[in-house]
């Protein structure tokens, strides 16, 4: 007899170039470099071995092209800009160490000199840089400011006698902090500090400054000091830089967006200050969508380790005499089959802002708006995708056990490395913020142009749908519909199009609420207004996350029809009905309190889950090793086939001792004899 969650199979090879997604050729290329061992992170190394090997790792790489995928032919470089990110992600899986000295090196310091200068900058420092000749830092947020980045106190004062920007650093909390290849390797900076000229204070420029000599002194003026071991990421020299009226030539700002003649004149392409601030920071959006890909293969990673582990350990006897697979326990399924299905629609949402990036950073598609757009989007997944990372690792080490907590099986190290992840290019509420402001800017775009007597009519008809939602009359009838049946429940209210109504609804619904509020406080003076909007945050911030949530569902459902084989298509709608669903209990409190759902229905959602995590059980094993890591990559002797030796060995034992009638009486039979 068919059993349909059992027997449908899933095409493993051709999944997994799905997930690989539009630049797989070069993933893989990259996953074949990093077999090399010379790449692997070794657990418990010091910190000092640690940023030793990472920097000889760096060189390798630069060898091998690694780092100029991105740049113009003109410079040795591949001009893929979409195939450069995706390559770079890879490195997380030898050492995340690796990935992020690479990403400080050449998506920071050699992009800053890319994105932000002109030919005359390229031609000067762009070969070195990305051959690794001229390692540098990223000398951007400060002990005092971290996303703030428009209040950084740096200064570069011109001179127009010498022709000469002054970078000084006025105070201690200014001191550019935190920043990779500072405290050893780097020879230069791009640094970030207040144009000042004519006595005018311009915003935040972008400065490439000179910070050690060829034997790796110190020049004139500089202080640096190094910020020691970190809770990860040790493989990385960070340190801090302060500047004591350091002088750079006038053609070393890198004027792309601004620049400053001989005689002190300003100018610039962009007239607008806050247009120009963000245009520059912009340009420099690839580290935040690196980021999200990276975590997404973190948590794959994790997930590949536990599952692998969960389906070979044994643990309590089943009453057969024999002990039970750990992913044959209702709670070991559900801890870490529905994170199996937010790591696909990551990894599908992922290759969406990976394609909008290449089409805005290749020129094809580079205007106002879609560089908004592509922020926007990055600002709203890389939150959702680097938090569930640490959750997903977290619960992957809690369900190995013992194991888990072992250095050599990775999951403790992957927690570490990745923690910072949260926090750097960008805290993520501080995106999520950002996020939120373009949802209020979409709302407010509604009302340009109208009336009272319509934003009245608009405030009514809100209202009337909270009373609609709130009064019953929906939950009515759902509750008729359900008749007391959980599959009829799901049926008539949470597939495919029901899902997207109740995500897609959250969202405008949280955003309609904070918009309407703020914009009854637009007339109020400043203090009272920010007061208002203070109130508001948390709410905000919560649409913000509900709008990302949305877009790597529609990400997940889109895959669905680029799937072929029927047997995956099958699975992953499962998998992504799971997600999906995931979503709205997560969220449940909200949906019940609103309206959008009956009690008996949020009831029906819980056991439909637990089904679903039943019906993807068989499937689990496939679904982690469609991510396609080879054993160089996985390296975790529990994911290795060990712990399954061991289980055999154990049952071949007592098979054995029973056979032999050797075996010692259980106390409870001897009483009885």
């Amino acid at each position: 007899m068919f059993d349909t969650a059992r027997d449908t199979r899933i095409d493993v090879t051709a999944l997994n170039r799905q997930l690989l997604g539009t630049w797989a050729d070069i993933r893989l290329e990259a996953r074949e470099m990093i077999k090399d061992e010379a790449f692997w992170q070794i657990p418990g190394q010091h910190y000092t071995e640690h940023r030793a090997r990472v920097l000889e790792q760096l060189k390798t790489l630069a060898a091998k092209d690694g780092g100029a995928r991105s740049f113009p032919k003109e410079y040795g470089g591949h001009e893929t800009q979409g195939g450069n990110i995706a390559g770079f992600e890879e490195l997380v899986l030898a050492d995340p160490s690796l990935q992020i000295k690479s990403g400080v090196q050449w998506g920071l310091f050699t992009s800053a000199i890319y994105q932000l200068g002109t030919k005359k900058h390229w031609d000067k420092w762009l070969p070195d840089a990305i051959s690794m000749k001229l390692p540098g830092a990223f000398a951007m947020t400060e002990t005092g400011h971290g996303s703030d980045v428009q209040s950084i106190a740096t200064t570069a004062t011109y001179d127009p006698e010498t022709e000469e920007f002054v970078i000084n650093t006025p105070f201690h909390g200014a001191y550019k902090d935190y920043l990779g290849n500072a405290a050893n390797d780097g020879r230069a900076a791009t640094v970030f500090a207040q144009l000042i000229t004519n006595g005018v204070n311009y915003g935040v420029h972008c400065f490439f400054v000179p910070i050690r000599d060829e034997n790796g002194e110190h020049l004139d003026g500089i202080i640096s000091e190094d910020d020691g071991p970190k809770g990860g990421l040790n493989g990385i020299d960070n340190g801090r830089l302060c500047f004591d009226n350091v002088r750079v030539p006038r053609e070393n700002l890198l004027n792309k967006y601004g620049d400053v003649a001989a005689d002190g004149t300003y100018s610039s392409p962009i007239a607008s200050p806050g247009r120009r601030f963000f245009t520059m920071l912009g340009a420099l959006v690839q580290g935040r969508v690196s980021l999200d890909g990276a975590a997404t293969w973190g948590a794959a990673l994790a997930l590949k380790i536990a599952v692998t582990y969960g389906n070979q350990r044994r643990q309590f006897d089943d009453g057969t005499g024999s002990e039970t697979v750990l992913l044959d326990y209702g709670k070991h399924r559900r801890r870490l089959i529905p994170r199996i299905a937010t790591a696909y629609a990551q990894t599908f949402s992922h290759d969406e802002l990976l394609k909008k990036f290449d089409l805005v950073f290749s020129g094809a598609e580079d205007t106002d708006e879609t560089r908004q757009d592509l922020e926007t989007l990055a600002a709203a997944l890389k939150p959702l995708s680097t938090w569930n990372a640490l959750d997903t690792i977290q619960e992957a080490r809690e369900a190995c056990g013992g194991q888990g907590f072992l250095a050599e099986n990775r999951l403790v190290g992957l927690h570490h490395d990745l923690d910072v992840y949260v926090t750097f290019e960008g805290d993520n509420n501080i995106l999520l913020q950002l996020v939120g402001k373009r949802l209020l800017g979409d709302f407010a775009a509604q009302f340009k142009g109208k009336d009272s007597k319509q934003l009245a009519a608009y405030a009514a008809k809100q209202g009337a749908s909270k009373v609609f939602h709130g009064a019953g009359l929906r939950q009515l009838g759902q509750a008729f519909a359900d008749l007391g049946s959980t599959a009829r429940s799901v049926e008539f209210g949470l597939r495919e199009e029901d899902q997207h109504q109740l995500l897609a609804d959250r969202v405008q619904q949280m955003v309609t609420d904070v918009g309407t509020r703020l914009n009854a406080a637009r007339k109020l003076p400043p203090v009272e207004a920010q007061e208002v909007f203070n109130e508001n945050q948390v709410e905000l911030l919560e649409a913000a996350r509900a709008h990302g949530e949305l877009l790597q569902w529609e990400a997940f459902t889109d895959a669905l029809d680029k799937t072929s084989d029927e047997g995956t298509c099958t699975v992953l709608t499962w998998l992504r009905d799971l997600f999906g669903l995931s979503l709205i209990e997560k969220h449940l409190a909200w949906y019940l309190v609103s309206g959008r759902l009956s009690a008996q229905r949020g009831q029906a959602l819980t056991s439909y889950i637990d089904r679903l995590c039943n019906r993807l059980r068989p499937h689990a094993q496939d679904l982690v090793d469609a991510f396609g890591f080879a054993p160089e990559h996985v390296r975790a002797p529990i994911a290795s086939g060990a712990e399954d030796t061991r289980q055999n060995e154990a049952r071949a034992y007592f098979a054995e001792l029973r056979k032999s009638g050797n075996a010692p009486i259980p106390e409870k039979k001897a009483k009885k004899q």
